[in-house]
């Protein structure tokens, strides 16, 4: 292999060669690592934005990278039905289920509550909270 240099890469670029190398890595254990990215936003009649989720495919299930809500529409139902229309499309595409991961502060009772599994925890340490995973089979 030779000399081997390590370096800063630049986002986009580099992500979609990852992707390609775990693509392949992928298929040939028979299971393609397709990437699809999906957005959904929740806007106010104003049309002004107070939450959205960002999401992607990977190996039949949807990661749910982001979840936020302006302070304002917590505990308002929003989250909760972004996460539906997040399902749902899980659904559609065939997909195992959905899974997510949030950190200690911010909302584990929430996602548990929408019908979500703990599946793991990376623990506090050294000033850095709790993130704990949780996932969702869709039946």
């Amino acid at each position: 292999m030779g000399d081997v240099t390590i370096e800063a890469g630049t986002g986009t670029a580099l992500n979609e060669t990852l992707e390609a190398l775990l693509n392949s890595h992928a298929e040939d254990a028979g299971l393609p690592f397709v990437v699809d990215n999906f957005y959904w936003k929740a806007t106010e009649s104003s049309g002004d934005v107070i939450g959205g989720l960002s999401a992607k495919t990977m190996l039949g299930w949807l990661y749910v990278e982001l979840l936020a809500l302006a302070p304002n529409a917590r505990g308002s139902g929003v989250g909760a039905k972004l996460l539906e229309r997040a399902e749902a499309h899980a659904r559609d595409l065939g997909l195992a289920g959905v899974y997510l991961d949030t950190y200690e502060f911010q909302a584990p009772g929430f996602y548990a509550k929408c019908g979500y599994t703990e599946i793991g925890r990376l623990p506090a340490a050294d000033g850095a909270p709790q993130r704990i995973w949780y996932a969702k089979p869709l039946a």
